[in-house]
């Protein structure tokens, strides 16, 4: 990887005491998090690396890491990408400390239940997880502590990257019940959203004018969920239940918010697929994700083989990395016939 010498550009950052409105920079709503010495290494940043960050590692006492679109690197104090990890800047105790003293704004008790999830999410719908000691009472994890690093993940929204799919997914103006199948790091999360978007939306030139959709948002991944807010665009007719179990929201949407359509990302657990049933006996569409790396390689799993036969799911979407991240590797039916071959992407990059 070559060293790149590192560009300043003009950002505007949020009031740290309102919820942020949605901005095309990606670090403008950490720089209160992050410690100055980071932030002006991240901040000089080559503008397409900038762009398309995913991911920025502190580990304590260790080199600074940041990953995105299709690559990884080291940091230097300076400014530079290296692939030497020795020549990068070097997260001190104080650097972490400060950052998850912002991250908790001082009061580790608050976020008790979050960190016994490894995990909090912050202002513009980023995610932290944090590594340290765990603190375990009868056999359960109670909370974090001697914290020795963190992976900060940042959300960001790629407007479009579903488009092409869409006319898979919608028969007779109505969308259809979708399931996206991806092995780790393949941009599920984001497709899911955009499809969200779009069908709340509508298309136009589909002459789909967008339905009512509800989303469970157990992990605040979707909708980036900041106070109850969606800090990410899932379009104008979409209601978020957010940090909810997914059985439970689920149900809790069809009871309450009379969704055409009820998302969720990375369904699996029993309780789940139960749910489903009840879903779709009441003529809901489901939209749904779920880690694997083939069909095969699903139906192999406790109940998704039953679930399948059953003809449940009207499409299924492969995604794979053939293209990069955000790769369609084909759109099946629900009974496993290929309805359109990949691989293609959608617009954007993720």
């Amino acid at each position: 990887m070559a060293s790149v010498r590192l560009v300043k550009g003009e950002h505007t950052f949020p009031d740290p005491g309102q919820a942020p409105a949605r901005v095309t920079d990606p670090l403008a709503s950490l720089k209160e998090l992050l410690p100055p010495a980071i932030t002006a290494a991240l901040e000089n940043l080559p503008g397409g690396v900038r762009a398309s960050l995913e991911e920025i590692r502190l580990r304590r006492e260790r080199p600074l890491q940041v990953r995105w679109s299709g690559s990884e690197g080291w940091v230097t104090a300076g400014g530079l990408l290296t692939p030497k990890p020795d020549l990068a800047y070097r997260v001190t105790a104080g650097d972490l400390g400060r950052t998850i003293e912002a991250l908790t704004r001082s009061s580790l008790y608050a976020l008790e239940e979050e960190l016994r999830s490894g995990y909090i999410t912050v202002s513009g719908g980023h995610r932290v997880g944090l590594v340290g000691e765990a603190v375990v009472s009868r056999g359960e994890v109670r909370t974090l502590k001697n914290f020795a690093g963190l992976n900060l993940r940042l959300a960001r929204a790629v407007p479009g990257c579903a488009r092409s799919l869409i006319t898979c997914l919608l028969e007779g103006g109505r969308p259809l019940h979708t399931l996206l199948l991806s092995p780790p790091r393949c941009g599920k999360t984001t497709i899911l959203r955009d499809i969200i978007r779009l069908f709340s939306s509508g298309v136009p030139e589909l002459q789909f004018t967008g339905v009512n959709v509800g989303v469970v948002d157990e992990r605040s991944e979707i909708a980036g969920c900041w106070l109850g807010v969606p800090q990410l665009d899932v379009g104008p007719r979409t209601d978020v239940l957010d940090r909810c179990p997914r059985a439970a929201g689920m149900l809790m949407l069809l009871r309450a918010m009379g969704p055409e359509v009820i998302a969720t990302d990375e369904i699996g657990r029993p309780e789940e697929l139960a749910a489903l049933q009840d879903i779709l006996n009441a003529g809901v569409t489901v939209l749904a994700s779920v880690h694997a790396g083939s069909l095969e390689e699903l139906k192999c799993r406790p109940g998704w083989g039953e679930l399948l036969d059953q003809g449940f799911w009207q499409r299924l979407v492969l995604l794979g990395r053939t293209l990069g991240p955000g790769t369609i590797e084909a759109v099946f039916t629900g009974d496993n016939r290929v309805l359109r071959q990949g691989p293609w992407r959608g617009e954007g990059r993720l």
